[in-house]
């Protein structure tokens, strides 16, 4: 009789754990999450610029409707809030929003430049669009033109008139200084040219878009670009040529 036998070996199996990490490790952990916050900051800042523009065009309205539409931003959900308690919950909103937008470009721009060690010798070629190019000299443009402008229109710091003036008669006396008003016009076109080549990232970014619509979402971005630049621009324009004020 023939006996079989068989030596049993203990096996070991490694078990790699990885430790899980959330959402807002993985999020930043990589370039498609930190485009994604570029992306979601931005249309936040673009629905606020929106607003905006429309409430600066109440002051074709007249004094009257300008002033009462600057009151009642201060008033709105006073009975929770309190007094400009959501227009401080906006600036909080926005803030958070600036930082993490700033952020989240910075890296993707520095992750993008450790990855190409050596310059493009035809880099005007090479960058893309003049927006593409000037996205960040359009940020710093617009960064300081958004602190001179809380100092002049928000604070009343750098404003001709007395604290106590109406938000109708602040904006036509900033806006009475040529250089104001230049000031004001560059900071929006460097805002459209900064929006254009946002938004249409953006869409890309966030799954909109595809090689059959891509002439139509290029010219969408564009058309919005256009009509925030002149709807903020024709404020400025308007006070320089004597049609308010």
């Amino acid at each position: 009789m023939h006996w079989l036998f068989v030596t049993l070996r203990p096996t070991v199996n490694h078990v790699v754990i990885t430790p899980q990490r959330n959402i807002v490790t993985r999020t930043w952990g990589s370039s498609v999450g930190r485009k994604a916050i570029v992306a979601v900051t931005g249309a936040i800042f673009l629905l606020y610029v929106v607003a905006h523009m429309l409430g600066n065009l109440k002051i074709f309205f007249g004094i009257e409707a300008f002033d009462a539409y600057s009151q009642h931003l201060r008033e709105i959900g006073e009975a929770v809030f309190g007094y400009e308690g959501v227009l401080w919950i906006a600036r909080v909103v926005l803030l958070s929003a600036l930082v993490l937008h700033v952020a989240a470009s910075f890296s993707l721009w520095r992750r993008a430049r450790r990855a190409r060690p050596v310059r493009y010798q035809h880099r005007q070629a090479l960058e893309g669009s003049y927006a593409a190019r000037t996205m960040r000299w359009g940020g710093v443009i617009i960064g300081l033109f958004v602190i001179y402008h809380v100092l002049d229109l928000t604070t009343g710091t750098l404003n001709p008139l007395p604290g106590e003036s109406s938000a109708y008669t602040k904006l036509v006396a900033s806006f009475d200084r040529w250089y104001v008003a230049l000031f004001y016009i560059l900071a929006v076109v460097a805002l459209g040219f900064h929006i254009r080549h946002g938004l249409w990232s953006a869409i890309q970014t966030l799954g909109g878009n595809s090689a059959l619509r891509q002439n139509a979402l290029k010219g969408l971005a564009l058309a919005v670009a256009v009509v925030i630049t002149v709807g903020f621009a024709i404020v400025p324009l308007s006070v320089m040529f004597g049609l308010v004020r």
